[in-house]
C-alpha cells in the first residue's frame, strides 16, 4: 500500500474528519506564542473597514453547512426534503392535496404541487414579488407570528427556499395563481436572470400551485449531485404516513425506463405502525390509534405491541421527526404507565403488594408513533432534535391517557394480553439484571476476561484497540502480527446470535455476545455505562466474503441494538483487509479493489503473481499486520449514526423476521444484470502470465 497514513473513512457522514497522522506536512516557524502576539499586533490598525457585511445569499453560500448540516449527500437530499416541506406546509394548512417529485435526466429535481400558489404581488418591505421574496430572502416566508400564512409549519425558520436557490446553479418558479401562469429562474446561488418575475400565459382558473425546479451546484457539492431514489422515496413514503389523505409521488425519469410510487395512506399514521411491524410477531392484530386537540395542539398517538424484543418509538412535531425525543415523548410515557398498571390493578391482575410494571417492562417490543400539530414550537439545541414545549406533556398525557382508559375497559382481553407482555418482559428483565451483574462483576481492568481475549498490555482505555475476528485461524494470525501493547484480539466461534429475531433470554445465554459484553466492560443495554469502555476502539475484521459481510451485519446489529452509545461516540470501526496481492520477484503491491488490481496489473505488466484473499487466514501474520492492522497504513471504516430510525428500519428489514419485506427491497434496489465474471479474467491473466 502505498499512502502511510491511516485513513478513515465514514460509511454515513462524509464529512467526518479523516483520521490522518503524516500524510501532510508544512515547515514549522519556531516562534513562541508571545512573540507571534507581537507580529499580529505590528499590522494595520483594525478599523470598521475590516468589517465585512455578507448580504443576500451570500452566508449560505459561504458556510453552507450552518443551513443544511453538510454538503455530503445527506445535504444534497436535505435540498429535496426542504422544497417538499413547503408544499406539505399548504397541506397542513388545508389547501394542497398533491405533490410530486421528478427526478430529471439533467441532475435536476422538480417539485410540484396543487396548493394556493405563491403569492405573486409585491411585498411592501422588500419591494420584490412575493416569489422572489422567499426564494432570495433569508428569514422570508409566511411562517411567522401576525402572518396570514400558515398556523402549523414543519419550517419556522422560512430559510428553506431561499437556501436551496443559494446552493444551486439554477432555479425555476412556476406559480399557477389566480388565472395566470408566473414565471421566474435564478441562477448562480440565488441572481435573478431577466425582469424577474413575469406573467408566461393564462390558465384555468381553477388551477393553483407552485412548480419548483432546481439543480444543486456541484461546486458546492462536490462530493455527490446524484440524487439516491430510495433515499427520496423513503422520505416521501413516511411524509405520507404523518399526513393522512395526503398524495406524493416520485418518479424517476433519469434511466430509459421512467419509474414511478405513490404514496397516500388515509389511515396516516396508524398505517404506519403496521408497516413498521411488518412481518413482526403482534401480541394482537388492532393498531390503536387515539388523537384529541387541546390549548390548541393536536395530537395522535398509534401503537401496536409486539413479541419482538425492541422498543421502537418515532415522534414527530409538524412533520419534523424528533430523534431526540421530548415532551411529547414525555407525555406518551407518563399516560402509558399511568393507564396500563391502573388497569392492572383494577383487574387485580397486579396486587397490593406488587409493584407496578416499569416503563421498559410496558414497552418492550412496542412500537409507537406520535405525530402533534403545534402552532408554535420550540426544539432544544441548534437543530430541531427534542421538543421543549412543556405544555404538550401534559397535553399528549391527556389526550392519549384518556383514550386508553376507555379503550381498556371496552377491549379487557387484549387488555389482559398487555399484561401478558408485560409480565414477560419483566421476568426477563429480573433474568437479566442477574446475568448482567455477575458479568460486570468480572468485567473491571484486570478482572477476569473472556478465555479466548488475547489482551493487550496498556491499561490506558484511550489508546487500547480490541479487535474482533473471525474464527481461531485469523484470531491467530492477527495475534501474532498485532502491536501488543495496545492491541487486543477476541476471536469469534463462527457468527454470533441475530438479536433483532432474538429474545433477550437467549441474547443473554449466548457465549460470544456475553464474551463481547465481558471484553467492552460496560454493561449493556440499558445498563451500559461507556465512561466503563475497555477500548476507545473496537474493530470488527472478518473475511471480504459472503459470511464476512454476514458476520459485520451481526456485530453492526449487535452494537446499535444494545451498545448503539458505543457508535455514538465513534468508537465502532470496520476493518478493510486487502482483496489482492500482486508479486514479481521482492516486489509487491496490495490492492483494495479491482480498479487498484487493474492500476497494479499495468504497473507490474507481465511476469507477476495474482494471490486472491478469500479469508484473513490466508494472510500470515505480518501481512496481516502490515495491510490491515498497522496504524500508519491500514485503513479504516468508521460507523456513524446520522438518523436513528432510519438506521432502526435498516436494522429491522435486513436483520428482522420479515423475508418477503426483505425479498421485495432486494428486487426493487439490487442490479443483478452485472456479470460477475471478473474472477475469471483474473485467472486466464495469471495463467497467461
Amino acid at each position: 500500500m502505498e499512502e502511510k497514513e491511516e485513513k478513515v473513512e465514514v460509511t454515513l457522514d462524509s464529512n467526518d474528519p479523516t483520521e490522518n497522522f503524516d500524510s501532510e506536512k508544512v515547515d514549522i516557524e519556531n516562534i513562541t506564542a508571545e512573540e507571534e502576539r507581537e507580529q499580529e499586533k505590528a499590522k494595520e490598525d483594525y478599523d470598521a473597514s475590516d468589517i465585512q457585511v455578507l448580504e443576500g445569499l451570500a452566508p449560505v453560500r459561504m458556510r453552507p453547512g450552518m443551513y443544511i448540516g453538510t454538503t455530503s449527500e445527506r445535504g444534497l437530499h436535505h435540498l429535496v426534503r426542504e422544497i417538499v416541506d413547503n408544499a406539505v406546509d399548504e397541506s397542513l394548512a388545508g389547501y394542497c392535496k398533491n405533490i410530486t417529485v421528478t427526478l430529471n435526466k439533467d441532475g435536476s429535481v422538480t417539485v410540484t404541487d396543487d396548493g394556493r400558489g405563491i403569492p405573486c404581488n409585491i411585498v411592501a418591505k422588500t419591494g420584490k414579488s412575493g416569489v422572489e421574496t422567499v426564494y432570495t430572502v433569508l428569514h422570508a416566508g409566511g411562517k411567522f407570528e401576525g402572518s396570514n400564512g400558515y398556523k402549523v409549519s414543519g419550517g419556522l425558520h422560512g430559510v428553506g427556499a431561499s437556501v436551496v436557490n443559494a446552493l444551486s446553479s439554477w432555479v425555476e418558479v412556476v406559480v399557477y395563481r389566480e388565472g395566470k401562469i408566473h414565471k421566474i429562474r435564478f441562477e448562480n446561488g440565488g441572481n435573478v436572470v431577466g425582469n424577474g418575475l413575469e406573467i408566461v400565459g393564462d390558465c384555468p382558473i381553477t388551477k393553483t400551485g407552485t412548480t419548483v425546479t432546481f439543480k444543486a451546484d456541484p461546486t458546492i457539492f462536490t462530493q455527490t449531485t446524484v440524487y439516491q431514489y430510495s433515499e427520496i422515496r423513503d422520505y416521501l413514503r413516511q411524509t405520507a404516513y404523518l399526513n393522512a389523505g395526503l398524495s406524493l409521488t416520485l418518479t424517476d425519469v433519469r434511466d430509459e425506463e421512467p419509474v414511478s410510487e405513490t404514496f397516500c395512506y388515509a389511515g396516516g399514521i396508524k398505517e404506519y405502525v403496521a408497516y413498521i411491524n411488518g412481518g413482526k410477531e403482534t401480541v394482537f392484530d388492532d393498531v390503536l390509534y387515539f388523537d384529541g386537540k387541546a390549548e390548541d395542539i393536536f395530537v395522535e398517538a398509534a401503537f401496536q405491541p409486539t413479541k419482538s424484543s425492541i422498543f421502537n418509538m418515532r415522534s414527530f412535531c409538524n412533520n419534523i421527526c424528533t430523534a431526540g425525543g421530548g415532551t411529547h415523548e414525555e407525555g406518551f410515557r407518563l399516560a402509558l404507565g399511568r393507564e396500563l398498571n391502573n388497569f392492572f390493578q383494577f383487574k387485580e391482575w397486579l396486587k397490593d403488594k406488587d409493584d407496578n410494571f416499569l416503563y421498559e417492562d410496558l414497552t418492550e417490543g412496542l412500537t409507537v408513533v406520535i405525530s402533534v400539530k403545534h402552532p408554535d414550537p420550540q426544539y432544544e439545541g441548534q437543530v430541531k432534535d427534542k421538543l421543549g414545549n412543556a405544555e404538550v406533556r401534559k397535553v399528549v398525557s391527556s389526550v392519549v391517557g384518556d383514550k386508553l382508559k376507555q379503550w381498556l375497559y371496552e377491549n379487557p382481553k387484549q387488555g389482559r394480553l398487555f399484561f401478558e407482555r408485560a409480565l414477560s418482559a419483566y421476568r426477563g428483565r429480573k433474568a437479566a439484571e442477574k446475568a448482567r451483574k455477575n458479568a460486570q462483576s468480572k468485567n473491571s481492568l484486570g478482572g477476569s476476561m473472556p478465555d479466548k481475549l488475547a489482551d493487550c498490555i496498556s491499561k490506558n482505555p484511550e489508546e487500547r484497540e480490541l479487535f474482533i475476528v473471525e474464527g481461531n485461524s485469523a484470531g491467530g494470525s492477527a495475534k501474532n502480527g498485532r502491536d501488543n501493547y495496545t492491541q487486543a484480539i477476541l476471536p469469534l466461534r463462527g457468527k454470533i446470535l441475530n438479536v433483532e429475531k432474538a429474545q433477550a433470554t437467549r441474547i443473554e445465554k449466548n457465549a460470544e455476545i456475553e464474551n463481547m459484553i465481558q471484553a467492552v466492560g460496560a454493561g449493556y443495554g440499558d445498563h451500559f455505562d461507556i465512561n466503563k469502555i475497555r477500548y476507545h476502539k473496537i474493530i470488527i475484521m472478518t473475511d471480504a466474503d459472503d459470511d464476512g459481510s454476514h458476520i459485520q451485519s451481526l456485530l453492526i446489529s449487535f452494537f446499535f441494538t444494545h451498545m448503539r452509545k458505543l457508535i455514538e461516540a465513534g468508537h465502532i470501526y470496520i476493518a478493510c483487509p486487502p482483496l489482492y496481492r500482486v508479486f514479481k520477484k521482492d516486489k509487491e503491491k496490495y490492492c483494495w479493489s479491482d480498479e487498484e488490481l487493474d492500476e497494479a496489473r499495468k504497473e507490474f505488466s507481465s511476469g507477476y503473481t495474482i494471490s486472491r484473499y478469500k479469508g484473513l487466514g490466508e494472510m500470515d501474520a505480518a501481512q496481516l499486520g502490515k495491510t490491515t492492522m498497522n496504524k500508519s497504513t491500514r485503513t479504516l471504516i468508521k460507523l456513524v449514526i446520522e438518523d436513528v430510525d432510519e438506521c432502526k428500519d435498516k436494522v429491522d428489514l435486513f436483520m428482522g423476521k420479515d423475508p418477503e419485506r426483505r425479498k421485495e427491497w432486494i428486487a426493487n434496489n439490487i442490479d443483478f444484470s452485472h456479470k460477475e465474471d471478473y474472477f475469471e479474467e483474473v485467472k486466464r491473466s495469471e495463467k497467461a502470465n
